[in-house]
């Protein structure tokens, strides 16, 4: 068992970059948060800088050893989960990125898509290959899309010059030395997110890269989630040589995170966008109804447990818009009091296609609508629909969780930042109709990290181990009639269709 005493993850999202310390038990002891900027040079094109992140992240880990007293000789190791499929491209010399992130939730390659899906044979063999879906979501054709604008950049990414990476990666590499030697590395979750790994030898795919046109020398290597991929160096912003023992995709991080290590488990985390994803075992079962094969975490070369995936783009993001853009209110933790102040959402429905919709669905043509409107609907009744939108879009994919595993929900944990909102998870259970389960650590995303950097670390010793550490914090239960529910639902179903093919 190692000596030292404590796990720092460093959790890298869509709108901010945090770093938590955890003790031994799972617990929490100090945790910073920063925002980055959100760029939108186009309709649908979404940006973040990764130089302003890799601040960002810095400035957060020096914080958290700050001002928790933390010493970092007695960090045993260090976690990384991050916004997946967000794709940066950089000067393997200089460090220096070629241009700015292109985002998960971008859609500038939404043209070259449709027109990859309408080549014979190709969308069933990309879900074969990759377990994903031709879309704009996954880093494959950003990184496409850099190489063939960046002028240059194709033929300095030929010549090793260039290297590509999910955010686990770009953080790494700098925090292991950047220029100087950083290690280039991703993990099978993060890898399983690009179109470009083949997701049952868990190896880079070259018929995927043949296709794209993508030089394999600009790739990081692919590990376990939980491995020694290398070690800070002293003049970072932990100040000594501590091992970088875990990675995992956001997603992937908080279901381990929730201790989902057995088939058939389930959580949904509420950021940014939803992602359920639901323990599926060794075996890459492909979906039937919509959703996404994947990585849910590898512990051993060669290895790897899997899940089947609903992602949501947009659902804490539409919150966001109301604060931001409608100005309906000054916090995000405000929509829950403004919510509870009308008894339902006066009719109205809102669809937060705003980049298309995700699974199950899968049209990007999609985009948001709110429907029914009359005089009668005040900003309150908006404010509550947005948060039903949430629940909504949440049940899309159980439903087809149900008709892909043949097993039905009986309970759903829930973890991220929204779920400190009681309104939305008391919907949540109401149109789900089954518990909501919040557990004690509800940023489950960076806890996940920190076991597999613990276990790779020596901290803990096993899964079992983990188990012993998840506590339910509270439990929602469904109290809305059933006929209700399902009356409901139909019209959100009629508000979806509705919304869909608007860019013809």
């Amino acid at each position: 068992m190692s000596e030292r005493k404590y796990i720092v993850a460093i959790d890298q999202g869509t709108t901010s970059s945090r770093a938590i310390v955890f003790d031994r038990e799972g617990t929490p002891l100090r945790s910073h948060q920063m925002e980055h900027e959100q760029i939108f040079p186009k309709p649908g094109w979404v940006e973040h800088n990764p130089m302003e992140i890799w601040s960002r992240v810095q400035d957060v880990v020096r914080e958290v050893i700050g001002g928790s007293g933390v010493k970092p000789a007695e960090i045993g190791a260090i976690g990384i989960t991050n916004q997946r499929e967000t794709t940066v491209v950089w000067d393997r010399n200089t460090g220096k990125p070629v241009c700015n992130a292109i985002v998960w939730q971008c859609m500038r390659t939404q043209d070259f898509c449709a027109e990859w899906e309408k080549k014979p044979g190709w969308g069933k063999k990309v879900n074969d290959l990759t377990g994903l879906v031709v879309s704009p979501y996954f880093s494959g054709t950003k990184i496409r899309w850099i190489l063939d604008n960046v002028p240059g950049a194709r033929d300095r990414a030929s010549s090793g010059e260039l290297l590509f990476g999910t955010m686990d990666t770009w953080l790494l590499w700098n925090l292991t030395g950047g220029p100087e030697g950083g290690v280039h590395v991703t993990d099978v979750t993060n890898a399983s997110r690009t179109l470009l790994m083949n997701i049952e030898t868990l190896q880079w795919d070259e018929e995927m890269l043949e296709f794209l046109d993508i030089p394999r020398a600009m790739l990081p290597s692919i590990r376990p989630s939980s491995s020694v991929y290398g070690r800070t160096i002293p003049k970072g912003p932990f100040g000594a040589e501590i091992p970088v023992a875990g990675i995992l995709g956001d997603q992937q991080a908080a279901l381990f995170g929730q201790a989902c290590y057995n088939q058939g488990e389930a959580k949904n985390t509420y950021g940014t966008g939803c992602f359920m994803l639901l323990n599926i075992g060794e075996t890459p079962v492909r979906s039937k109804n919509g959703l996404l094969t994947t990585v849910a975490y590898g512990l051993e070369e060669g290895r790897a447990t899997y899940a089947l995936e609903g992602s949501i783009a947009i659902t804490g993001a539409a919150v966001q818009w109301l604060r931001d853009n409608l100005r309906l209110f000054d916090d995000a933790p405000d929509s829950e009091w403004f919510a509870g102040k009308v008894e339902d959402s006066g009719g109205i429905y809102f669809v937060p296609a705003f980049s298309g919709l995700y699974a199950p669905y899968w049209d990007m043509s999609a985009r948001g609508a709110i429907l029914g409107l009359t005089r009668y609907i005040a900003k309150e009744h908006i404010i509550r629909a947005t948060l039903e939108s949430i629940c909504y879009q949440t049940r899309d994919v159980q439903e087809a969780m149900d008709a892909d595993s043949g097993i039905p929900l009986t309970a759903l944990k829930v973890d991220g930042g929204a779920v400190r909102n009681n309104l939305l998870m008391q919907l949540q259970a109401d149109i789900l109709g089954v518990p909501v389960v919040r557990p004690v650590v509800s940023e489950t995303t960076a806890l996940g990290a920190a076991y597999a950097a613990g276990l790779a670390a020596g901290i803990w010793k096993n899964l079992d181990e983990l188990r012993t550490h998840w506590k339910i914090d509270r439990e929602f239960t469904a109290s809305l009639p059933a006929e209700k529910r399902e009356e409901m639902y139909a019209g959100w179903k009629k508000a979806i269709e509705k919304s869909r093919g608007w860019l013809g």
